[in-house]
């Protein structure tokens, strides 16, 4: 068995605190992974995190939309390219360029904006959602299992995940749908920072976006001869957010055509308030069923 990260949320604390070479350009490295491939939501947060600090800290992001482009190396180190695209009175408008060797893996651009009024009114959670309390973590589930994928997704992993249907990690779940819920927390206090609670929403989310497209299709992350990558990414921020507080994603999968699928989620507080909307499209790969 591999040997558990004692403190696996320090860790991935510590692959996003980033070197700044110079007033828009920053270094950074990756948590290792099976196969080598960077983790899609460690670059998107790098990301994020190199845009806020060109930026003034009364202004916070509220949207990101970014596309892969190429699957990084953990080998490699990441250098990251912020553009200053505008500064108004009300927002900032940032471009991130993450690239290896010289060439882009992820290109991004981030919206921060002040804190305005406004009107406002926002979508209800789902009711009768059983608590984080009553269902059983992913933690619980893959830790008996003896593989590199289920070792970085339980010891190595900086958040508790846990699937009010039952989870899909090993095998197709009994109903197929294209909707689902999870329940997610850091697994430790953080501290209050709103542009990291935010970049490490976009950490997090990157490993159930694509799912519902899995359930509906009655496939599971073990199915033979799947392939799967994320290709695009958006995030809308409503209001603050703090990742180290239970938070519910109401989950569905509006199409899957072509050879690609997209994800949508809503993002609920305890308490039922909307804080994030996100979409993903990823590359989903299936073998042809019997």
């Amino acid at each position: 068995m591999t040997t558990p990260d004692p403190d696996p949320l320090r860790t991935v604390l510590e692959v996003l605190t980033l070197d700044r070479i110079d007033a828009d350009t920053f270094t950074g490295t990756s948590l290792p992974k099976p196969g080598g491939r960077v983790f899609g939501g460690q670059v998107l947060a790098q990301s994020m995190l190199a845009a806020g600090a060109t930026v003034g800290h009364d202004r916070l992001p509220h949207s990101v939309h970014g596309y892969f482009l190429r699957a990084g190396d953990v080998a490699l180190p990441i250098t990251f390219a912020v553009e200053r695209l505008r500064d108004g009175r009300s927002f900032s408008a940032r471009r991130t360029h993450a690239l290896q060797a010289g060439v882009p893996i992820l290109a991004m651009t981030t919206s921060f904006q002040v804190e305005q009024a406004g009107v406002e009114h926002a979508d209800t959670p789902p009711s009768s959602v059983p608590p984080p309390e009553d269902i059983r973590s992913a933690l619980d589930v893959l830790a008996p299992v003896d593989h590199p994928i289920a070792a970085f997704w339980t010891q190595a992993s900086a958040f508790d995940l846990r699937h009010v249907e039952e989870s899909i990690y090993l095998a197709p779940a009994q109903v197929r749908t294209d909707r689902q819920m999870v329940w997610m927390r850091a697994r430790g206090p953080l501290p209050d920072d709103q542009v990291l609670h935010r970049a490490l929403l976009a950490y997090a989310c990157d490993q159930v976006m694509l799912e519902p497209i899995l359930r509906r299709h009655g496939r599971s992350w073990a199915s033979p001869g799947l392939s799967i990558a994320s290709l695009d990414h958006a995030m809308w921020w409503h209001q603050d957010i703090h990742v180290d507080q239970w938070l519910l994603y109401v989950q569905s999968a509006p199409s899957a055509h072509g050879g690609r699928g997209l994800g949508a989620a809503r993002v609920y507080t305890r308490d039922g308030a909307l804080v994030a909307t996100i979409a993903q499209e990823g590359m989903i790969r299936l073998p042809a069923e019997d």
